[in-house]
């Protein structure tokens, strides 16, 4: 049945609405302070009073029982939440859930080889981790796997800790030129999840994060291995891996950093001596800073090297749990303390994908409001790049980069949630910046070549650098000027639980289910199902106006649904297209009779 959600549209719009303000489980993210704020009505997700303060030891993990969780505890493949699920981003879970255990470490890493064998990949397998506790064991059993089926395994020098970054950069440089015996990569990490989390993901021959079609081989094949108790896996002690001939070391570090001048201009942070501030939040690239400040002879001050997988020295993020977020401020309270030491300063997440940017002008730059400011540089400051290159922005970025694009004559290439649609126009050329709105983002090398085609948060984060010193104004500068000429949106995100019944419901909504002809007081520009740059399903809907739009996708990791928000005209207008959209989601999941988000008394 056809969606009413506004009053030109039905006479319902109006108990929905007042059925809506009773809610209790809303949370609401305020785009541009990255903070996330109550919404005015009665909320049971309030910021935890723990939120931007100091760890205290109470939530600091055992990893000592992490880890042997992690070995002993068995998953159950007739639970659901215990399989293999590869998100946006890889398999994510704990090991105290049954979610990321050592059962599904071998399953995943006995998959990949199979897919391997089945796709004729027979180059070397470049294997990275991060520091989070469940990343050494995992790439151990990973190990053990991976040479028992003579995978010839890159692992870095001196165990070094290694970004996913510089895993993507390595399978580009060894593929280039290449038309057969291609290399392919996993990189251990959950990105920037608390630390009780375990991550896996796999990274094809072009470099970046797999695609759906790749993800959901393995998973499945994973799966049917879980659900015979792993009996079809091969594997091998790790110390006998380790001897192997197949099992190779790479300096993953100094092949990263001793090509960043491809795609920086370091002699201009160098010459105009901007100082820059850097916390890796304990990350894998903790010690690639400091090698980048001597190589490049720059004035960086790394804050804190410190690695320690409870990552007691942070902040606690907004829900009273601990999140290598760069883009939180809660989380970066650390830097945003000292953003006036520091002409720029920059933070990465665990495993060094997503950038966060501090200005003296503007504290922690919103990612959205990054993005824009890097594609008007870039597009601009590139005379090696030629005019083909287009911009790739994902469906809940910002529109103001659609308005950078076109005041550039650059086509917008608009794709769904997850980096992994970048990856080929980023590997041919065809794109030249890809960025996501959670600080994701990537782009070419100075000669319009591929750099890398997964997120890279090192590369973006020396950019603000490069900024600063060509321009003469720091990043957030930069925003207001763009901001005053293509106008300044304000944004926001609200989040619901769901079933995973209700998130299958919406992810099927259809644009003929909504039938209105304005939001929030303008004319529906676009309803859309599906993403403009390739036709690819967004998993919801996005409803599309002169002066703001919004999303609705259910999560692909969590039971919950977003609703991401924007506009050009104020909070007022904002929070009139958050309100329609929500009459829109209510109105969708109304058939149920356990409809979300909850009713409160």
């Amino acid at each position: 049945m056809p969606t009413r959600c506004c009053r030109r549209c039905g006479k319902d719009s109006a108990a929905m609405w007042k059925n809506l303000l009773s809610r209790k489980s809303w949370r609401i993210d305020g785009g541009n302070a990255q903070n996330y704020l109550p919404l005015p009505r009665k909320s049971n997700m309030k910021i935890s009073p723990l939120a931007g303060k100091p760890a205290p030891l109470s939530l600091l993990v055992d990893v000592p029982k992490l880890v042997t969780a992690y070995y002993t505890n068995i998953p159950d493949p007739g639970v659901p939440e215990q399989r293999v699920a590869f998100g946006t981003s890889g398999h994510r879970g704990s090991a105290f859930d049954n979610s990321f255990n050592e059962a599904h470490v071998l399953a995943i890493t006995q998959a990949i080889c199979a897919y391997r064998s089945k796709q004729g990949i027979t180059g070397p397998l470049f294997l990275g981790i991060d520091t989070h506790a469940l990343s050494v064991p995992a790439g151990a059993s990973a190990l053990e796997v991976l040479a028992a089926n003579g995978v010839e395994v890159m692992l870095a020098e001196n165990d070094e800790y290694t970004p996913t970054p510089a895993v993507s950069h390595a399978i580009l440089r060894y593929n280039k030129g290449r038309s057969s015996g291609f290399a392919d990569g996993i990189v251990v990490t959950p990105s920037h999840n608390p630390p009780q989390d375990g991550g896996f993901k796999y990274n094809p021959p072009n470099g970046g994060a797999a695609d759906t079609d790749v993800t959901g081989w393995i998973e499945a094949a994973a799966n049917e291995l879980l659900q015979g108790g792993n009996g079809g896996i091969k594997r091998m002690p790790v110390a006998k891996a380790l001897q192997l001939p197949t099992t190779h070391r790479y300096d993953y570090l100094n092949t990263y950093v001793n090509e960043l001048d491809q795609v920086i201009d370091m002699e201009a942070i160098r010459s105009a001596g901007i100082h820059l501030g850097v916390d890796p939040l304990g990350g894998a690239g903790v010690h690639y800073w400091q090698r980048i400040g001597e190589r490049y002879k720059l004035n960086l001050s790394v804050v804190s090297d410190e690695v320690d997988p409870t990552f007691r020295f942070m902040t606690v993020d907004w829900d009273g749990r601990i999140r290598m977020d760069p883009s939180s401020s809660y989380a970066m309270q650390r830097l945003l303390g000292m953003k006036d030491r520091y002409d720029i300063a920059c933070a990465c997440d665990t495993d060094h994908d997503r950038h966060g940017i501090v200005t003296k002008s503007a504290g922690l730059l919103p990612a959205n409001h990054y993005l824009a400011v890097a594609i008007d540089y870039l597009f601009q400051h590139r005379p090696l790049w030629s005019k083909a290159p287009r911009v790739g922005k994902t469906i809940v970025s910002s529109q103001l980069i659609d308005r950078v694009s076109a005041r550039l004559g650059r086509e917008l290439y608009e794709v769904p949630a997850g980096f992994k649609w970048f990856a080929a126009g980023l590997n041919d050329g065809s794109l030249g910046f890809g960025g996501e709105e959670s600080a994701g983002a990537t782009f070419l090398r100075l000669d319009g070549s591929a750099w890398t085609t997964d997120k890279d948060g090192l590369a973006p984060a020396l950019l603000a650098a490069e900024i600063t010193a060509r321009s003469g104004r720091d990043p957030g500068e930069v925003y207001r000027k763009l901001a005053s000429e293509l106008g300044d949106p304000v944004s926001t995100r609200v989040e619901a639980k769901a079933t995973p019944a209700q998130k299958k419901m919406l992810s099927a909504l259809s644009p003929q289910q909504v039938q209105c002809a304005e939001l929030a007081g303008e004319k529906i520009q676009h309803i859309l199902s599906k993403a403009p740059g390739n036709q690819a399903a967004i998993g919801g809907l996005k409803v599309v106006t002169e002066g703001g739009w919004f999303a609705a996708r259910p999560s692909g990791t969590e039971d919950i649904y977003k609703i991401y928000a924007e506009s050009f005209h104020g909070e007022e207008h904002l929070q009139r297209i958050v309100q329609e959209a929500q009459a829109i989601v209510d109105a969708t999941l109304a058939g149920n009779p356990q409809a979300l988000p909850a009713t409160g008394t």
